[in-house]
């Protein structure tokens, strides 16, 4: 099974677009790198405008089912995605449209009923949703009835200088003065386990993008950093992917218990990666190694934006490369296949 993991960061880096590693299973010679566009970078991770919504967990929905008052009713999909119909029982809904949805109604009534024609309808959008975390007034989740877009769940979750909306359902306004100061610097959006990119978000609203406003998907979360602080990512197999912040003294092993420590996909086999965008480099450190103050584990000192990635057990096949981009946003890509 082979699967992309893409890990993308929008920073100021400066490094050179020869700097490339590979893996020891690798040819020592180096594989051509062509460079791409750091923002068709964050178009490729923005979610797709206009996409049809799909139904999710918590979600309210109303079914009317013509000629048949007694199937019309109102449903909530549980944690399962699932809702339960009468003789029909559990059907699944999770990550259907509604058109898809109102099929799979159809579809489970049809040996109880017959010519049903189900109708489906969203009354309340609780799954589509974000979690904003980090330097924000109000961090927390953020729900959306239509497309999440990066400004609205930061705005919404509250900014210092920032005028405080009637309600919190309502995007806030920011005073003249400092509408920009306002904005963060930069944030970070996790997407799964897997994906990260870090947006230069003040550069992007001075320079006008319409990319500092990129729309999000379902289920992403937004990080704002303490201007103050460092953090590194911990992604893949580990309890608690996200940021970490970092600490003069910390060490790998410190960072992966911070981040709840590995789960059981990851094994004693496990080999961690260490990518440091702001030295070009990346480490490959055996888990084994961690857990011994003898090991090679000790020697890794992390920076701020390092990224440390547990993936699962395998044998894996890894193509890193490094570009230097405009001082708009830098992007790094990671890209990673897996054979099992």
């Amino acid at each position: 099974m082979k699967w992309p993991l893409t890990l993308l960061f929008a920073g100021a880096i400066s490094l050179s677009a020869q700097d490339v590693a590979h893996s020891p299973a690798q040819s020592a010679a180096p594989e051509p790198v062509l460079k791409q566009n750091p923002l068709e970078l964050l178009r490729q991770f923005e979610a797709p405008a206009n996409q049809e919504y799909e139904l999710g967990p918590g979600d309210e929905i109303a079914i009317d089912a013509a000629g048949r008052p007694e199937l019309s009713a109102h449903h909530v999909l549980g944690p399962d995605g699932r809702i339960t119909l009468p003789l029909a029982g559990e059907v699944e809904l999770n990550n259907k449209t509604r058109k898809e949805a109102a099929a799979a109604i159809d579809a489970a009534l049809a040996p109880y009923y017959s010519q049903v024609s189900a109708t489906v309808s969203v009354e309340k959008y609780t799954a589509n949703r974000v979690l904003v975390l980090g330097a924000v007034e109000h961090p927390g989740v953020v729900q959306f009835d239509g497309q999440p877009t990066l400004l609205e769940a930061i705005t919404r979750s509250g900014l210092p200088g920032a005028q405080h909306a009637a309600a919190p359902s309502q995007v806030l306004t920011l005073s003249p003065a400092s509408s920009l100061s306002a904005i963060p610097e930069r944030c970070a959006i996790y997407r799964g386990n897997e994906q990260v990119a870090w947006v230069e978000l003040r550069k992007l609203l001075s320079s006008g993008n319409t990319m500092a406003d990129l729309r999000l998907r379902r289920g992403d979360v937004v990080f704002v950093p303490n201007e103050q602080q460092n953090y590194v990512s911990v992604l893949g197999e580990v309890q608690h992917p996200g940021p970490v912040q970092l600490s003069p003294d910390m060490t790998l092993a410190s960072a992966l218990a911070l981040a709840g420590g590995l789960t059981e996909k990851a094994g004693l086999s496990s080999r961690i990666e260490i990518v440091q965008p702001s030295t070009g480099k990346t480490t490959y450190i055996p888990f084994r190694s961690v857990l011994s103050v003898q090991g090679n584990a000790a020697e890794i000192e992390l920076h701020a934006g390092d990224v440390i990635f547990v993936p699962q057990t395998g044998f894996y096949k890894v193509t890193n490369a490094i570009n230097q981009f405009n001082p708009l946003t830098s992007l790094f890509t990671l890209t990673m296949l897996a054979y099992h």
